[in-house]
């Protein structure tokens, strides 16, 4: 997977912040950080998860797949400006990911903490399927679907906890 190395901070942060799509895509500047962007990103959505689930289940579900189809173009459009696939620092996919497994937990800090690790355990991990989609398909389908995915495995057993106490 290519992760930007080739570009300089410099020009990576200039395209981060020229464009929305590009702020959007670098998860408002978190993406930016020099360490762990992926897990910075991914606390960067917690703040917007608990005003987004705010929303009632059926509407909150319908944002989340709106800011999926637009990930796919931002992320697409952003990547294709960095020369880089999957930038490391483009974590629109992670927002949307964790949006999607805490949607589907009670919000209590005890639950979102099992999600975003559960979640970015997958997300690294990159279980079959994950990582073979990751490493075929392009683009920004390809930028976000793997992330749905690990949302779909961390989901996994967190439902079957929840449904056995």
């Amino acid at each position: 997977m290519a992760d930007g190395t080739t570009l300089n901070r410099a020009e990576t942060r200039r395209i981060a912040l020229a464009t929305p799509s590009g702020f959007l895509a670098f998860g408002l500047g978190s993406g930016l950080s020099p360490v762990a962007p992926g897990t910075v990103g991914t606390v960067a959505a917690i703040p917007l998860a608990a005003v987004l689930l705010q929303l009632p289940f059926w509407i909150a579900l319908a944002t989340i797949a709106v800011a999926f189809l637009v990930g796919v173009w931002i992320c697409g459009v952003t990547g294709r400006a960095l020369g880089v696939h999957d930038h490391g620092g483009i974590v629109w996919d992670e927002f949307v990911g964790l949006w999607l497994v805490l949607l589907f937990v009670p919000f209590e800090w005890t639950w979102w903490l099992a999600g975003f690790v559960l979640f970015r355990f997958f997300d690294i991990l990159k279980p079959w399927p994950i990582r073979w989609l990751d490493r075929r398909v392009h683009g920004g389908f390809g930028v976000m679907i793997d992330d749905v995915l690990a949302a779909v495995y961390a989901l996994i057993p967190l439902l079957l906890f929840m449904r056995l106490f």
